[in-house]
């Protein structure tokens, strides 16, 4: 078994050697690689396999108790200052490299399928396989040095996919929309590293939790800087889990391929911020304005998420939106204390989450069939319905992953989100409040999004809603006609009257996931939570896990599924029976609608402030530079060439007139000093 914990380092280096292989040929052999195109997939998913093999064996280890393994080697060392590297093989681990292998590997055999006609093919499984290796790296890592290096490299690698179709004005601009800002958190994250080591002397969790609380303690620093440290380092983890105020990237974020929007709302970018959240706990819990502004960062992010999906049309941007409300519920629970309801909720979310994305995936696939390659008509909610007789296995699946996100037990979502619920409700009823109406507004939602797409009739072959589309689309500086998506151009022409079930590529990833999204909420039930038992917190037990009240947790439940039954019953009265009227609703509260269709104008904020607002501050700048830096210079050099030409008549080349100079200077200069 040991030899197991030895080579652990194999993980994502599997992946990586994957990623250096294939990219190696498209660099060297681009014709050859591009070529191999089944090969080089065959290559990257069977590494990728090896990875999930190991990592499940390290996880059936730690759950049989084998205790916490590190292996670490000094990397740099000046005077005092050692640095080490290495990895360590814990609970939280364990179970991150599971989460992030399975939903990797499943992504990677739904691309075979998604990606089949795209020219770039080879390229995306080689940003794929690097993405995956990014974040192994940053799950193994033993201090917050390490962690940072990966922490850059899954940053960089989100850029090259969310841009992966570059030439789409849209793809440009989400891939440098989502750098810059990272950048801004991860600024914020680099300066609280910095100054916790200034502090503590260490990058190593654990230390920095236990020095920072003896030096808070003894009065050697405030209590204000020690939260200003922690509440820097988590501007990390709300840029990557887009938390408000950071959160714009991660919509736009959708105009990457389908399988890498899944991984990134999965198991990867957004995975990372809650998984550093979790791995900093030991700083973080020792401080209470640090934890109220996780949770009510958490708390703001779940509600605001949950508002604006209510009037999103776009099926992917729906789903956006729903994540970083679900991102949200893990962070306030976090933030409260519950640090093993956070991650149980982000393992059954990976799965849900996962499944939806790749069933939004599916659809798009189907609809691209009937309205062309046309990423405004083919993602539209309004142009679909009806889908479930065409596309039974996507309809079954999303509907699997709909009611696991809605809460409704005994799917996976139910348990996650119900023990959030009640942690936050035992600690503070406010954010309880939060917490719970977003849980009745996420079941409306999602079940929008499902009647609206499977159910009913369909209406892709409307060209009247095809022209009202592409019309409101132009003036918004999208391009109606872009059909750079995942497909190759020749299919453009031979539309479909009807969609179709997507290939078993597609579908199977799908099925495997219905598995979990419906049953893995069991391994954490509160009357046998195995969960906490086996992820406590770092140097905790799990309090709760012998405390069951069955009446408490009836009427906690039975409250948090009577407000998802409430959101469910007003999607079906006005997306399925069509009993009551939306847009006459959203007509009597124009303010409260438009607010959540423009994103609560925080994007138009931010581009009055930042972008436009950064442009005048860069003009007035060039302003200066030309007229007063610029000046000074071309004054300086113009009165040195004037100085110089009026010089040169005083170079007379004779001893007689340079000592008459000096002799008239020495007698000024006594004058002058004999007149003072």
């Amino acid at each position: 078994m040991e030899a197991l914990y030895d080579y652990a380092w194999l993980i994502p280096v599997f992946p990586l050697a994957g990623a250096m292989l294939v990219g190696l040929g498209l660099i060297s052999l681009n014709k050859f690689t591009n070529g191999l195109r089944e090969l080089n997939a065959v290559l990257i998913i069977s590494l990728m396999g090896a990875a999930m093999v190991a990592s499940f064996a390290l996880l059936a280890s730690q759950f049989q108790g084998h205790p916490t393994y590190s292996y670490a080697f000094e990397w740099a060392s000046a005077g005092s200052f050692h640095l080490s590297m290495g990895y360590t093989i814990d609970h939280l681990t364990s179970l991150m490299l599971v989460i992030v292998t399975t939903v990797a590997m499943l992504v990677m055999i739904y691309t075979h399928g998604y990606m089949s006609h795209d020219p770039g093919y080879v390229r995306f499984y080689a940003y794929l396989s690097l993405f995956s290796s990014s974040m192994l790296g940053l799950v193994i890592s033993p201090n917050l040095v390490q962690v940072y290096i990966f922490w850059e490299l899954v940053g960089m690698c989100s850029y090259l996919l969310i841009g992966f179709w570059y030439d789409r004005k849209g793809a440009a601009d989400a891939c440098q929309k989502a750098f810059v800002t990272n950048r801004v958190g991860d600024f914020g994250l680099l300066l609280g590293m910095l100054g916790l080591y200034w502090a503590t002397g260490s990058f190593d969790f654990q230390v920095m939790g236990d020095r920072l609380q003896e030096l808070v303690a003894s009065g050697a620093i405030s209590g204000g800087l020690a939260a200003l440290l922690a509440i820097l380092v988590f501007m990390g983890p709300v840029a990557k889990s887009a938390q408000f105020p950071l959160h714009v990237w991660l919509p736009d974020a959708m105009e990457g391929p389908t399988p890498i929007s899944a991984l990134i709302h999965a198991a990867t970018m957004v995975a990372a911020g809650v998984f550093l959240i979790a791995r900093m706990y030991p700083v973080f819990e020792h401080i209470p304005s640090a934890m109220d502004t996780i949770a009510w960062t958490g708390a703001t992010t779940a509600f605001l998420g949950a508002s604006i999906a209510i009037t999103q049309n776009d099926i992917k941007k729906g789903l956006a939106y729903s994540t970083m409300s679900q991102l949200g519920y893990m962070v306030m629970a976090m933030g409260v204390g519950a640090y093993s309801a956070g991650l149980f909720h982000l393992m059954t979310h990976a799965y849900f989450k996962a499944m939806m994305f790749l069933g939004s995936g599916s659809v798009i696939h189907g609809m691209e069939d009937v309205v062309g390659h046309n990423p405004v008509l083919a993602q539209d909610m309004r142009l679909m319905g009806g889908l479930r007789k065409h596309m039974p296995i996507t309809a079954g699946t999303f509907f699997v992953g709909t009611l696991a996100i809605s809460g409704i037990p005994p799917f996976a979502g139910f348990w996650s989100k119900d023990e959030i619920l009640g942690a936050t409700y035992a600690s503070n009823p406010l954010l309880w409040v939060v917490g719970f109406a977003t849980a009745g507004i996420t079941a409306f939602y999602m079940f929008r999004m499902y009647f609206s797409t499977f159910e009913g009739s369909f209406r892709g072959n409307d060209k009247k809603i095809q022209q009202q589309l592409l019309a409101a689309a132009r003036p918004s500086g999208v391009d109606a006609h872009d059909a750079h998506d995942s497909h190759d151009d020749a299919h453009a022409h031979h539309h479909a009257a009807n969609p179709h079930e997507s290939p078993w590529s597609m579908t199977l990833p799908l099925v495997i996931l219905a598995v979990p999204s419906a049953l893995i909420g069991l391994v954490g039930t509160p009357f046998n939570n195995y969960f906490e038992a086996f992820i406590s917190a770092p140097g905790h037990v799990a309090e709760h896990a012998h405390e069951f009240d069955l009446n408490e947790f009836l009427l906690m439940a039975g409250s948090s599924v009577g407000i998802g039954l409430i959101g469910i019953t007003l999607a079906s009265l006005m997306y399925l029976s069509r009993k009551i009227d939306p847009s006459a609703i959203a007509s009597k509260i124009p303010a409260l609608y438009n607010l959540s269709l423009n994103k609560w104008y925080i994007d138009d904020i931010y581009n009055s402030v930042f972008v436009i607002g950064l442009r005048r501050v860069a003009r007035q700048v060039m302003e200066v530079d030309y007229r007063v830096v610029d000046g000074a210079v071309n004054l300086t050099g113009l009165a040195t060439l004037l100085g110089g030409e009026g010089l040169k008549y005083l170079e007379t080349g004779r001893a007689q007139f340079y000592a008459l100079i000096i002799f008239g200077a020495v007698l000024g200069l006594v004058v002058v000093f004999g007149i003072t």
